[in-house]
C-alpha cells in the first residue's frame, strides 16, 4: 500500500551544517538511469504516456525495467526546464519511487535505516534548502513504499558482526575527527587513511561494546602526535596508476541506449581500453559525456596545482568536511550504505573515494585549462563520485577490493592521498 509504514524505524541525518530543498534544475533526470518497481510500471500504464508521447516510457535491460532514456541519457518524461511531466501534471507520490527519493538513501542496519543525503545533487553540493530534519515526514512516506527496506546485517570486519552501538561508536569517534577544521583538511585525510589501515590489524572480536568505542577514541586522539612520526614518500608509478583506474570507475557510466546501440562487447571492449589509458596516462584523455570532455594531455592533470593552493581553499575544505561527515554518520561508508562491506573496509574505502575526487577535480580544471583547481572542479569530482559508489556495482566488485587490498600495502592509501 502506498506510503505504508516502513519496516523499521527511521533516523534522518543530523548534521546543521547540511542543508537541502529540491531546486528543479533537472540534473538527476539527465543523468541518473532509473530502474522500476512493479507499483511504478502500474502507475506509469495508467498515467498513459506511451499513447500521449508516442514512444515507449520504459525499457526493458538485463531482466530489469528502467525508465527509457533519450539518446543524450535523459529520462524521457523530463521536460524544458529541468521540470518532469508526471510531476507537473499528477504530483511528487505519482513519480516513481527512485525519483521520489532522490537524493535521499536508506542505509538499513540491525536496528533502524540511516537516512542519508547524495552529493549527485547540486542543491545538496551547495547545502541549499532546508534543514534535512524538515523533510523526515516525506521520506518517512516514500520509506514506506520501499518493499526491500529491512533490518540488515552490518560487520567490523569479515567474521565479527556489529551491534548499531559499535557502529555508532566508528561513526561517532570519526566524525570528531573530521570535524575539526583547524586541522589541515590534507592532515585530517592522512588520519583517514591511517586510521583505515590500522583497524585492519584489529582483533574485533577481543575489542566489543564500550571497549570499541574506548580503542577508537585512543586512535583518534592519537593522530595529531602519531602522524608525524610516520611520514609517508609520493606514491609510486603503480599505486598512482591505481588511483586513476579506480577513479575512471567513478566516472564511467554507460547508459543503456548506448549499450544497445553498440552491443555489450563492444561497450565492454571499450570500457576496458579507456580504462587502461586512465591507468597508463599516455596520450589524450578519453571523453567520458558531454560534463568531462577529453582530448587534452594527462600530463596536463599532473601540473594542475593541490587542492590546498586553490583561491577556494575555504570553500573546498567546508564542502569535502560536509561530505566526509555526512558519509559517515549517515552510515554510508559501510554495510547497506555501501555495497555490504564491513567497517574496516568502508574506512578504507573512503580514503580512496577522498583521493579520486581530488585527483578528479584535477583532472577537471585540466580540461577547463585552469593551472590551479577551483570549487567547480571540486564539487564536479565529487558529485560524480558520490553518485558512482551510491549506485554502481562495480564500485562493490571484487576488482575494486583487489585495488584496496594493493593499496593497503606500503602506504598506498595515504600515499595516494598527497
Amino acid at each position: 500500500m502506498s506510503g505504508a509504514r516502513p519496516a523499521i524505524p527511521l533516523a534522518v541525518l543530523r548534521l546543521p551544517e547540511q542543508r537541502y530543498s529540491c531546486h528543479g534544475c533537472g540534473d538527476c533526470c539527465r543523468d541518473f538511469t532509473v530502474q522500476l518497481r512493479p507499483p511504478d510500471l502500474e502507475r506509469l500504464r495508467a498515467q498513459g504516456w506511451e499513447e500521449r508521447l508516442g514512444r515507449p516510457v520504459t525499457a526493458e535491460f538485463r531482466g530489469g525495467s528502467f525508465l527509457a532514456q533519450r539518446e543524450d541519457g535523459a529520462c524521457v518524461l523530463l521536460m524544458e526546464g529541468g521540470r518532469c511531466r508526471i510531476h507537473a501534471e499528477h504530483g511528487l507520490e505519482a513519480k516513481p519511487i527512485a525519483c521520489q527519493l532522490f537524493p535521499w538513501i536508506l542505509a538499513p542496519d540491525a536496528r533502524r535505516a540511516h537516512v542519508g543525503i547524495s552529493f549527485a545533487c547540486a542543491s545538496v553540493l551547495g547545502s541549499r534548502g532546508s534543514d534535512l530534519g524538515a523533510h523526515a515526514r516525506d521520506v518517512r512516506r516514500m520509506a514506506g513504499d520501499v518493499p526491500e527496506l529491512a533490518p540488515a546485517r552490518t560487520f567490523l570486519d569479515a567474521a565479527t558482526e556489529a551491534t548499531p552501538e559499535e557502529a555508532d561508536a566508528v561513526a561517532e569517534t570519526l566524525d570528531a575527527w573530521l570535524r575539526e577544521r583547524s586541522r589541515p583538511l590534507a592532515l585530517r585525510l592522512d588520519g583517514l587513511a591511517w586510521l583505515g589501515q590500522q583497524l585492519a590489524r584489529a582483533r574485533f572480536a577481543k575489542v566489543r561494546g564500550p571497549r570499541l568505542r574506548e580503542l577508537m577514541e585512543t586512535l583518534v586522539t592519537a593522530l595529531p602526535d602519531e602522524l608525524p612520526l610516520h611520514p609517508v614518500e609520493p606514491p609510486t608509478r603503480a599505486q598512482r596508476a591505481t588511483l586513476r583506474q579506480a577513479a575512471f570507475f567513478r566516472l564511467e557510466d554507460p547508459k543503456i541506449p548506448e549499450i544497445s546501440r553498440t552491443g555489450r562487447l563492444r561497450t565492454v571492449v571499450g570500457q576496458y581500453l579507456r580504462s587502461r589509458r586512465f591507468a597508463r596516462a599516455r596520450g589524450p584523455v578519453p571523453a567520458m559525456g558531454a560534463r568531462w570532455p577529453g582530448g587534452f594531455a594527462f600530463e596536463a592533470v599532473d601540473r594542475v596545482t593541490r587542492l590546498e593552493a586553490s583561491p577556494d581553499v575555504d570553500a573546498i575544505d567546508e564542502l569535502l568536511t560536509r561530505w566526509l561527515r555526512a558519509t559517515v554518520l549517515g552510515h554510508r561508508a559501510w554495510g547497506s550504505g555501501y555495497h555490504g562491506w564491513p567497517v574496516v573496509d568502508g574506512l578504507q574505502a573512503l580514503a580512496l573515494n577522498a583521493a579520486c575526487v581530488r585527483w578528479l577535480a584535477q583532472l577537471h580544471a585540466a580540461g577547463a585549462s585552469r593551472a590551479e583547481p577551483v570549487l567547480e572542479d571540486v564539487r564536479a569530482a565529487l558529485g560524480r563520485v558520490d553518485r558512482a559508489c551510491g549506485r554502481a556495482p562495480w564500485i562493490g566488485s571484487r576488482a575494486e577490493r583487489m585495488r584496496l587490498s594493493y593499496l593497503r600495502i606500503d602506504d598506498g592509501l595515504r600515499r595516494i592521498l598527497r
